[in-house]
């Protein structure tokens, strides 16, 4: 298991925690052993089978499982709990979260039922009940749907494991609090809380440059697309028969070019390109107009570029499409797209880079946020998106905000007194397995 000068500083604010958590008159005073045995153990790693529950996934499966997420260093935490009163379902991910006190995302398999929540800095409400829907159905073992909810979930999930989970000790160790007083274990915990935070700023950094440079070489392709376009119009503003208001139309484009150009060299943050591609389809919304003005034709409205690919510049109408795995909606589409698609072709969609190769953006993960929200911003592209890899990492108010968030902590101990209304995640009310995460973070009564 990965080792590093912060590990034991991270096991005493650990154990700390759970010290405090034990000592206070807790709103969760009432949550059982079998709940709070879960949370121990989550703090220590990324996946607990409870005894009674051990045939619902192996050993070898849940190291298995356990070293996936590790390797990806995301605040994943995973339960597998038997179906009895100890474990229950109204109360059961609040509790479990709350008493672990790590900022991420909780799976949990209930007896033959799965469900799941999330601090929403790390993966939005929506996506996680998504996430859910697709993964967990009749008959699915557990070990099955434990890995495609790992699968799916960890390439979108913003934030690093807790620090925690880095060199833990055997669990027949000598007790800490019998070798130091709790004064000198909350002076390691401020010292702790500060290291990690330093931690948290330098990798965020590190994940903000990584996503601008993915950007980078998309918006650079789109910038070149447009210039390219510029050079192929044949437009002289001092010819007789060009009036003034093509000639604003052209300057117009002009001038996105260039803003575009401006703003690419000086971005420094993901939520920067935004302003980029915003630039690009107004330019190549002026460029519409103007062919239209020069054509006689009738001005065309103001629509979002093409879904596939927005270098085929504004689109024309609206055509139902549905991704692979996913339920139908209404892209707004090119004139070359619309007639593939009814020729039954396969739309020309736009490739970025991947580990596993060249793939549609949608399915290229958060990175590409800003990006498409430049080009679909508004209620638009939740709407467009829903149910691909970047729908579900963008289902948020700030879906097109900094890649990483602002003041993210994700895997970091939040204690037990976190915002219960920043967890998406309540296995009441709606029914195991269904995703009903009871309106994003509303869950009713209390501990």
């Amino acid at each position: 298991m990965r080792r590093n000068p912060l590990s034991l500083l991270a096991v005493l604010a650990g154990l700390v925690l759970s010290a405090l958590l034990a000592l206070a008159p807790a709103a969760h005073a009432q949550a059982s052993e079998g709940v709070r045995e879960a949370a121990q153990a989550l703090r220590q790693g990324p996946v607990y089978v409870h005894p009674e529950a051990a045939g619902e996934l192996p050993e070898r499966e849940a190291q298995a499982l356990e070293r996936k997420i590790l390797d990806a260093d995301k605040p994943l935490m995973v339960a597998v709990l038997p179906d009895t009163e100890e474990f229950p379902e109204e109360t059961l991910l609040r509790e479990l979260r709350t008493l672990t006190g790590v900022t991420g995302v909780y799976a949990v398999r209930l007896g033959d039922a799965f469900d799941a929540g999330a601090d929403r800095a790390v993966m939005a409400p929506q996506a996680v009940g998504n996430l859910v829907s697709a993964v967990h159905g009749p008959g699915v073992d557990t070990g099955t749907e434990l890995n495609a909810f790992a699968d799916q979930a960890l390439p979108q999930m913003r934030g690093s494991a807790p620090s925690s989970w880095e060199g833990v000790p055997d669990a027949g160790g000598t007790p800490v609090g019998g070798l130091i007083t709790i004064g000198v274990l909350l002076a390691v915990v401020a010292g702790a809380v500060s290291l990690t935070t330093v931690r948290g700023r330098n990798r965020k950094r590190a994940e903000e440059r990584e996503a601008l440079e993915k950007l980078r070489v998309v918006v650079d392709e789109d910038i070149t697309a447009y210039g390219e376009e510029l050079d192929r119009l044949d437009f002289q503003p001092g010819d007789p028969s060009a009036d003034d208001a093509q000639r604003r139309d052209y300057e117009g484009a002009l001038d996105a070019y260039d803003k575009a150009k401006q703003l690419m060299a000086g971005a420094r943050h993901p939520h920067d390109v935004r302003g980029v591609t915003e630039a690009l389809a107004d330019g190549r919304h002026a460029l519409a107009v103007l062919a239209a003005r020069r054509e006689g034709r009738p001005l065309p409205e103001r629509r979002a570029p093409c879904f596939f690919d927005p270098r085929h510049g504004p689109s024309v109408t609206d055509l139902a499409w549905t991704p692979p795995g996913g339920s139908p909606r209404d892209v707004p589409v090119c004139a070359a797209d619309e007639s593939r698609i009814k020729a039954g072709q396969d739309p020309a969609a736009r490739q970025v880079a991947t580990e596993s190769g060249p793939r549609p953006y949608w399915e290229a993960g958060p990175a590409y946020g800003p990006w498409a929200g430049g080009y679909y911003g508004g209620a638009l592209l939740p709407g467009l998106l829903v149910g691909t890899m970047l729908g579900t990492t963008l289902a948020t108010p700030a879906y097109a905000g900094e890649y990483g968030g602002e003041g993210f902590a994700g895997g970091d101990f939040s204690g037990g007194d976190f915002n219960a209304s920043d967890f998406g995640g309540d296995f009441g009310g709606g029914g195991w397995g269904g995703g009903d995460f009871g309106g994003g973070g509303d869950f009713g009564g209390g501990f």
